[in-house]
């Protein structure tokens, strides 16, 4: 069957998605401020973990990120209203990237997506209804769009559910060692934390887990199982909302929904007034921009997620490959580490103290990512700069409370080391 993908559909799903987008983008952004989290990620810090190659982010820092997140919240709610609509998008999917890449201490794979979405949105007709561009310039307002819009978001989404049931097919996993560990470590209530550590639950919830994520989309896409996905995706997702915490992320993944509902069913719910919508023709206008931009785009969101089996090691260890690829909450990692420097002169050795000028929260992840290893040893280096000095890492690591075993090769002077940026480091031990 041949898919149109210029024919013109009402456009209400991108409508009410904009909407709510503007709206998680607002919360995001004055909630990271109201809950502390700028003020733990950006201001208690002495510096930040940047992504390599963006160290000159570190300018993100202080008491200017309260200004910051202010200015995005208000963006937020300019997307919300389609205000200065293209204006708001293009300048948020600039300056959340700035945040994203200036610190990845704390890591949520929702992050990422907001990025993504925020990035397909800056190109998207989403301020033609409802809207106050609409008002203030009525040549723009159009009550349809082109049907690749809706199918853009689906393929967006399929292929964070596809691989994130994909990476959870590996044992800790399948017998519940991992779901085990993590619903008793959200909470401390004696009667929750009794249902938690019996086996058939956290069973159920593994395997519940990998089916919700495998047959999510499929059923949302047929007719029939589409109530019954909403459904289970609401009971999912809200559970996940209470008990694991993880921010807009449940709500942002539940806008999603409103692309594979027929456009006018949206309307009818959501916008009564809206006139009927006639969908015959068929514009070409994005041509270039599908072909050119969006589907390279989403090929790249197809291969990043497959990089890590092309890199020597188990990516659950090593951590090459694991960003970007949807692997979302899949092990507990706990690490112990220990830096020692040389005087190759004097051959006086000492231990440095990484603790001073690290949060807890950093620690915790300087002692299981080998990036934030290396780069902290860079930091040691610039502050030995102009003596002969060798660092060699002391290192272990246990995944899922197993016992520990070495993660850094001990002979490895990352005083000499070098990051490699595609694939497996050496001094990075594997089984």
């Amino acid at each position: 069957m041949k898919i149109n993908l210029y024919k013109n559909i009402d456009n209400s799903p991108l409508i009410l998605f904009r909407i709510l987008f503007g709206f998680l983008v607002a919360a995001e952004s004055f909630g990271a401020i109201i809950t502390g989290w700028v003020k733990r990620v950006f201001i208690d810090t002495h510096f930040t973990f940047t992504f390599i190659g963006f160290e000159w982010l570190e300018v993100l820092h202080g008491d200017v990120m309260y200004f910051y997140f202010v200015v995005m919240g208000i963006l937020g709610i300019l997307i919300m209203l389609g205000a200065k609509y293209r204006f708001a998008i293009i300048s948020y999917t600039i300056l959340w990237a700035g945040v994203y890449l200036a610190q990845k201490t704390a890591y949520n794979n929702h992050y990422y997506l907001l990025l993504v979405i925020s990035f397909y949105m800056c190109f998207l007709p989403a301020n033609q209804y409802r809207s106050f561009d609409a008002k203030w310039h009525p040549k723009l307002k159009s009550e349809v769009m082109p049907y690749w819009v809706s199918l853009l978001f689906i393929a967006q989404i399929s292929i964070v559910y596809f691989f994130a049931a994909i990476a959870k097919f590996y044992p800790d996993w399948l017998d519940g060692t991992f779901t085990k560990n993590l619903l008793l470590s959200t909470t401390e209530n004696p009667f929750i934390k009794n249902i938690f550590s019996k086996q058939w639950f956290y069973l159920f919830i593994a395997y519940a887990g990998i089916l919700f994520d495998l047959l999510i989309v499929p059923f949302l896409l047929f007719k029939k199982t589409r109530t019954i996905a909403f459904l289970a995706s609401l009971v999912f997702h809200i559970f996940n909302s209470i008990a694991l915490q993880i921010g807009i992320f449940p709500f942002f993944a539940l806008g999603f929904i409103l692309f594979f509902y027929e456009p006018e069913r949206i309307r009818s719910i959501f916008f009564r007034k809206k006139d009927a919508v006639l969908v015959e023709t068929t514009s070409f206008k994005y041509k270039n921009l599908v072909y050119g931009l969006l589907i390279p785009f989403l090929i790249i969101q197809l291969v990043l997620p497959i990089r890590h089996h092309f890199i020597k090691g188990d990516v659950l260890v090593t951590e090459e490959g694991h960003r970007l690829s949807w692997r979302m909450m899949l092990r507990q990692k706990n690490g112990y580490i220990q830096f020692k420097i040389v005087d190759n002169d004097t051959k006086q050795e000492t231990f440095y103290y990484y603790n001073k000028n690290l949060t807890y929260k950093q620690v915790n992840a300087l002692a299981v990512k080998p990036d934030f290893i290396w780069q902290y040893c860079q930091r040691i280096k610039n502050e030995y700069r102009g003596k002969n000095i060798s660092i060699f890492i002391d290192c272990k690591n246990s995944v899922n409370q197993k016992p520990y075993t070495i993660l850094i090769d001990p002979k490895q002077d990352f005083a000499k080391a070098k990051w490699n940026y595609f694939f497996h480091n050496e001094w990075v031990l594997i089984k």
